[in-house]
């Protein structure tokens, strides 16, 4: 458990938020274009910063510019005005807005930082965690052939992970499981559906074949909303069903456990709004026996480094998703990257916080958009901090 010894009061002075558009490291196929480069992925970076000049930083994926709106003009203004003496009480700052679970995951993610650091901890000890480093998985994507999805997946255990997850759909899940275990036969392998089957007999004979290949878990096989239906599913293989769209929220998870909707999940800090409610769910999860990993929403380096801190909580039974490896050579904002080495994503404990510097640099050549707010609502472009 975290420890619990008192601490003061934190009123936030000044949240920075910055609008970047990076390049994805390792974007599907399709996602390049035509001429090869990566598609930029849009991201905000978040800075809260105490009055004593500590700073924490947190990620909003930026899926939906609306979320940008949300942060700047609603979000961040009720941080300010807020006083908190944990970081589990941060989130009671945007109790009466709109509900985004990305723009409350990085304002969130940014309080245990600057938390961290104000008690000179590493991250994942304020959050619990008892682990020195993560067992690595990687997601490989459906791909054009399966000989290029073959060669993809020689290309991952190549660099050391050891658990691969495929990407599967209606058409291209048994054929492409096989030809992935004929290559590698002691492979540990799982797959994700995405939520793209059914329960029609042509769906559930698919799923059911997949269910004789040994896979590790077969995730979100239906619409995220019909927990019944994967209750169904999941008494009726042997494979584990995991859960992942469709746990959005404590009570979506109380819910699922209720139904027996599933044996896993992958738990995501941006689908469940911050780190407060990813550790209330882990622990709620592994108490009714779960297994668990830790999923990724195509992070920065900030919002990944906050993931292997999560990773680091003794529930996590599963490898936990890193950037794979190949694909386009990116330099990210965290100093040094958050990344897997010979399928281990070891987890800073030497400095508080994150445990990782920001690449101002690479921040600013990034950035397409910033805004400083303080408690005056005064807005300007936010300057590099001293630490």
């Amino acid at each position: 458990m975290p420890p619990t010894e008192p601490v003061t009061a934190t009123r936030v002075a000044s949240i920075d938020a910055t609008l970047v558009r990076l390049p994805s490291a390792h974007p599907r196929p399709r996602r390049a274009d035509p001429a090869g480069r990566p598609r930029r992925e849009p991201h905000a970076l978040v800075r809260v910063t105490d009055d004593r000049g500590i700073s924490g930083w947190g990620e909003v994926t930026m899926a939906d510019p609306d979320r940008w709106r949300l942060l700047v003009d609603h979000y961040a203004p009720a941080l300010l005005a807020h006083t908190w003496h944990r970081p589990t009480e941060a989130e009671l700052a945007w109790a009466g807005l709109p509900w985004c679970a990305p723009v409350a995951a990085g304002l969130d993610s940014a309080c245990w930082d600057l938390w961290s650091k104000q008690r000179g901890a590493p991250l994942a000890h304020s959050l619990g965690g008892e682990r020195t480093a993560v067992t690595a998985g990687v997601t490989v994507h459906r791909q054009d052939t399966l000989d290029a999805l073959v060669q993809e997946v020689n290309r991952q255990v190549g660099s050391g992970f050891r658990r691969i997850r495929l990407e599967i759909a209606p058409g291209h899940d048994i054929e492409a499981v096989r030809a992935v275990q004929e290559s590698y036969p002691f492979l540990v392998l799982q797959v994700d559906a995405r939520g793209r089957y059914t329960e029609d007999p042509a769906d559930l004979d698919r799923l059911r074949a997949l269910d004789s290949r040994g896979l590790l878990a077969i995730e979100q096989p239906f619409a995220a909303p019909d927990l019944a239906a994967h209750a169904r599913l999941h008494r009726e293989l042997r494979t584990p069903v995991a859960l992942n769209a469709s746990v959005d929220s404590l009570a979506a998870l109380d819910d699922a456990i209720r139904l027996e909707a599933g044996g896993a999940l992958n738990l995501r800090v941006a689908n469940l709004g911050g780190l407060t409610p990813a550790r209330r769910a882990h622990d709620r999860a592994a108490d009714a026996g779960w297994d668990l990993w830790c999923g990724s929403d195509s992070e920065s380096g900030i919002g990944r480094a906050a993931i292997v801190a999560l990773a680091s909580l003794p529930g996590i039974t599963l490898p936990s998703e890193m950037p794979g490896a190949g694909g386009h050579t990116v330099r990210d904002v965290a100093d040094p990257p958050v990344r897997a080495h010979d399928g281990i994503t070891p987890i800073p404990l030497t400095r508080p916080g994150l445990g990782h510097d920001i690449d101002f640099r690479a921040l600013g050549n990034a950035a397409v958009d910033s805004v400083s707010l303080d408690r005056q609502g005064r807005r300007t472009v936010p300057a590099e901090p001293a630490d």
